[in-house]
């Protein structure tokens, strides 16, 4: 009988992941492409539980919600954030991986570059 308790076991962990999937998908913003959807829903799923609302209310849903969003907007369209906030996301998120990211230029590069031309002419 141990295959039908394996059975058993790999169903309700099937089941759990597919109501935590659908659980996460009201927070999909309809902005967000499906790579950008599936990245964020991974970091989404792999914190709910210790982000989950207490009974007495608290918000922490909306703070991982709010944290999922900061990291996928420095990810995937290069916004810049307090050092501290984007250590802890990056932390979160690490080992979410994400192929074909783009790849931004910031303001203090290019300024870098003028500088550096700039003194050959």
């Amino acid at each position: 009988m141990v295959g039908g308790e394996t059975a058993a076991a790999v169903e309700e962990l099937v089941s759990g992941v597919r109501q935590a999937t659908d659980f996460a998908e009201q927070f999909r913003s309809y902005s967000e492409s499906e790579k950008q959807w599936k990245a964020r829903m991974e970091f989404i799923l792999r914190h709910l539980a210790d982000y989950r609302d207490p009974p007495d209310g608290g918000g922490r849903l909306d703070q991982l919600l709010s944290l999922s969003m900061v990291w996928a907007n420095h990810l995937f369209l290069g916004c810049s954030y307090n050092k501290d906030l984007l250590d802890k996301v990056m932390e979160m998120a690490d080992g979410i991986e994400v192929e074909d990211l783009p790849q931004f230029t910031t303001r203090s590069e290019l300024m870098k570059k003028v500088t550096r031309i700039s003194k050959f002419n």
